[in-house]
């Protein structure tokens, strides 16, 4: 059973037992172009949905990183600081930027699927 969701600010949810973690969608990554650098949130911060956890540079912008849900910070991916570009070569997976402790659940449900997000892709 595939665990991930998706928002329509790019950043996709990987869901397991009690943790989600985090990064950005391959639209977003092409969009931005080749990642410069990563400012990380810190572990142990509360967040609510919607809350700013991080930005993204790239070549071409400066992007904002969003809690897709509230909780937790419970980890980050430490690797990102020094290498940035691992976003670019595996934002599905290596590439991941943080994980959550979800506090409401049911904001999972409101999260889009694969196809969902998809058909939000083609309207942009």
């Amino acid at each position: 059973m595939k665990n991930k969701h998706y928002t329509k600010d790019h950043e996709w949810v990987d869901v397991h037992a009690d943790e989600a973690t985090i990064g950005i969608t391959q639209y977003a990554v092409d969009e931005l172009g080749d990642i410069v650098y990563i400012e990380l949130p810190e572990v142990g911060r509360l967040v609510t949905k919607g809350d700013e956890i991080g930005t993204v540079e790239s070549v071409k912008t400066v992007s904002s990183i969003y809690a897709p849900l509230s909780g937790t910070i419970t980890r980050i991916n430490n690797d990102l600081p020094s290498r940035p570009d691992i976003i670019n070569e595996s934002p599905d997976a290596n590439g991941w930027i943080v994980a959550i402790k979800p506090s409401k659940i049911d904001e999972i449900e409101a999260l889009l699927s694969m196809a969902d997000y998809q058909t939000h892709c083609d309207t942009l």
